[in-house]
């Protein structure tokens, strides 16, 4: 066998690649078919107007077929800094953004200007597990940062584990896995933390279109100097469900851009032109649109809120954006009870050990933004009806 690279050997499979596998020769009724809340990602496709003008694009735009700016195509740059801006207030310029392949290349990116094999990057913890994946197979170390009540990270505890081979901190609100929206001053602990020993805090958005909280969540970029140490991730995928085109973007400050632009050369030269085609014109055209999914998210919460305060012996320990971290109340390692779930309610959703290094045996994380009202009734429905 040809050699191979230990620190990829070493790192877990894809999660959900891993749970779709429990799907295979299992058969789901007509009148019973797959609930899947294992992934979040939208569903159904975008809007037909942008559809109609990515088709237009694609047909009239010869450039929309080609290589584009390593960093991305200036239009798309300058109107997600002028969105940021309002945003959050503060300056935000064109140069200071880049567009990636989603928001995992924005993050492979940023952590390829900070650190190398053998440092470190702390990670709150339960964890996104891809972000964990990319540490490992970079032979980075994980530092767990165990989150407290309402799955918040402490930046005090943070602190403690600071050592002189700690380059990052990393936080994501709304969670992933959790739900859970960081407040304001939170942010703010951690980035002062993060400041004061010279680190970089990554701030992962995702999820940031569907935050409860009206306006800024955070203020940040209120400080002329943010770019010194702020790294922000964004991705357009949730906001406007373009995930197949895979389009993102990562915010700092431009003497970074030159070595982020040196590992986006290498490992896909452009992000994808009619991606980035579809997010322009969503940002100019499908602000409002967007706010009415955000709408929507929110009542799926408040459904998925309610249905565990009856629910017998499921614990919901953070709810929010796309996803619910629960406590269930069975007998069995959470890896076990997902797949008896597959089996017996025709229900996928990810075990909490998929999101922590050691641990999460009694937990799960449900993405419940793909189910509506009728659906995710119908999940506590088949939720109970497992026996105890």
């Amino acid at each position: 066998m040809a050699p191979r690279n230990p620190a990829l050997a070493a790192t877990f499979a894809p999660p959900v690649m891993e749970a779709r596998r429990w799907l295979d020769g299992v058969r789901f009724p007509s009148d019973r078919p797959l609930i899947n809340v294992s992934q979040a990602a939208p569903v159904d496709p975008p809007p037909l107007a942008l559809r109609q003008a990515m088709a237009e694009a694609a047909l009239h735009q010869p450039q929309a077929h080609l290589y584009g700016p390593v960093l991305g195509n200036p239009d798309l740059r300058a109107e997600l800094a002028s969105t940021m801006t309002r945003h959050y207030g503060g300056t935000i310029r064109a140069e200071q953004v880049a567009i990636t392949q989603g928001c995992n290349q924005a993050f492979t990116a940023a952590i390829a200007t900070l650190a190398a094999a053998g440092d470190e990057v702390i990670l709150p913890t339960p964890w996104y597990f891809n972000h964990a994946m990319w540490l490992r197979m970079n032979d980075i170390r994980a530092v767990p940062l165990p989150c407290g009540a309402g799955l918040l990270p402490d930046p005090e505890e943070a602190e403690t584990q600071i050592t002189p081979r700690t380059k990052a901190i990393v936080l994501v609100t709304p969670n992933n896995p959790s739900g859970a929206e960081y407040p304001s001053g939170l942010v703010a602990a951690f980035h002062a933390v993060a400041r004061r020993h010279g680190l970089a805090l990554i701030l992962d958005e995702t999820y940031r279109d569907f935050d409860s909280r009206d306006g800024a969540p955070h203020d940040l970029f209120l400080d002329p100097d943010w770019h010194r140490d702020v790294i922000h991730l964004y991705s357009f995928s949730k906001a406007f469900r373009l995930t197949g085109h895979r389009v993102g973007a990562l915010v700092t400050g431009t003497p970074r851009m030159a070595e982020v632009e040196k590992f986006l050369d290498c490992v896909s030269i452009s992000a994808s032109q009619m991606g980035q085609i579809g997010a322009l014109w969503g940002l100019r055209n499908l602000m409002p649109w967007v706010a009415g999914e955000r709408t929507d998210i929110l009542s799926r919460r408040a459904a998925m809120t309610a249905g565990f305060a009856t629910a017998e012996g499921w614990d919901l320990l953070g709810c929010g954006a796309y996803f619910a971290y629960v406590r269930h109340p069975f007998d069995l390692p959470s890896p076990a009870l997902c797949q008896r779930l597959v089996r017996e309610a025709g229900v996928l959703m990810l075990p909490g050990t998929m999101f922590r290094p050691e641990g999460g045996e009694d937990e799960v994380r449900i993405a419940f933004a793909n189910i509506d009202a009728d659906g995710i009734a119908q999940l506590f429905t088949r939720l109970k009806a497992v026996a105890l």
